[in-house]
């Protein structure tokens, strides 16, 4: 079956912040004809990224985050989140009373947010990761106090460009740092491993490398295509008593599985951690 083209939003877009992520951003909403050039704002500390941007998309650039804030109906928080506590100021400054403020800042909770713009502004947290770069990206999204079911359709039209998105609750973002946001590094290793374990066996590094990572690639695409359980794809690979089986058997004899749910569980403990001291140093600045 086709899939529809996305909708063009008749919005203007402004990214308080011009790192990677909103880099992904622009590209992908840009490229699937979400937005025009003329349609986002951008701003950044680093004045070569903003002319990198503006001569790569011919997107629009703002001397200011209070600036961009005022021209915009959507206004994304790309910085990182140690500088929120001085950025929140000039977006309340700033924003639109009907303007949408979407963060994808790792850790900073809704609340804390809102209690530094004005009264009723409707904000969208979410949690991309860095997959989006490539249009592969894994987005969780969460509604604010005060934002509609079209807000949430907002934000997942962004993010939609540069990948999936689901919406949660906030209580389960950090689940989703554990898991999503911070999974490309667990991912990384293991191809890394991978790569290692092949030169070990003989392979030159660079077809280690290529072969390890197209077999992840692959691997999840077949999941994702098939919409089959991984336990039903994993049996199709092994037969009795052959290979599979026998490097399985290793693998669960070093606690593989068991070391990746640590992984993941030690990571969401530590965003959860991180969005509590976040919010108190947010909370002192109110």
């Amino acid at each position: 079956m086709t899939s529809l083209p996305p909708p063009k939003l008749d919005k203007t877009v402004a990214f308080l912040g011009a790192g990677n992520m909103a880099g992904a951003l622009i590209k992908g909403l840009l490229a699937a004809g979400v937005l025009a050039p003329a349609q986002v704002i951008c701003t950044d500390v680093r004045r070569a990224r903003l002319e990198e941007l503006r001569q790569k998309h011919g997107v629009r650039v703002a001397a200011s985050n209070e600036e961009a804030a005022r021209e915009a109906d959507v206004v994304v928080l790309a910085t990182k989140p140690q500088v929120f506590d001085r950025l929140l100021p000039e977006v309340r400054n700033g924003v639109k009373a009907d303007a949408v403020v979407v963060s994808i800042a790792a850790g900073i909770p809704i609340a804390a947010i809102e209690a530094q713009l004005p009264p009723r502004t409707r904000v969208v947290r979410t949690m991309p990761n860095t997959p989006a770069i490539v249009d592969a990206g894994a987005t969780a999204i969460a509604a604010g106090t005060h934002a509609t079911d079209d807000d949430v359709a907002l934000a997942r039209a962004l993010f939609d460009s540069v990948g999936v998105t689901v919406v949660l609750d906030e209580s389960l973002l950090d689940a989703v740092t554990g898991l999503s946001g911070s999974g490309p590094a667990y991912i990384f290793l293991i191809i890394e491993a991978l790569a290692d374990a092949g030169v070990k066996v003989g392979l030159h590094r660079e077809s280690a490398q290529l072969l390890a990572a197209q077999t992840l690639f692959g691997s999840a695409k077949l999941l994702l295509e098939t919409g089959e359980h991984p336990g039903k794809l994993k049996d199709m690979v092994t037969s009795p008593g052959g290979t599979a089986i026998a490097g399985l058997s290793s693998l669960e004899a070093g606690g593989l599985r068991t070391t990746l749910i640590n992984a993941v569980e030690t990571a969401t403990a530590r965003a959860k951690q991180l969005g509590e001291d976040m919010g108190r140093k947010l909370g002192d600045k109110g």
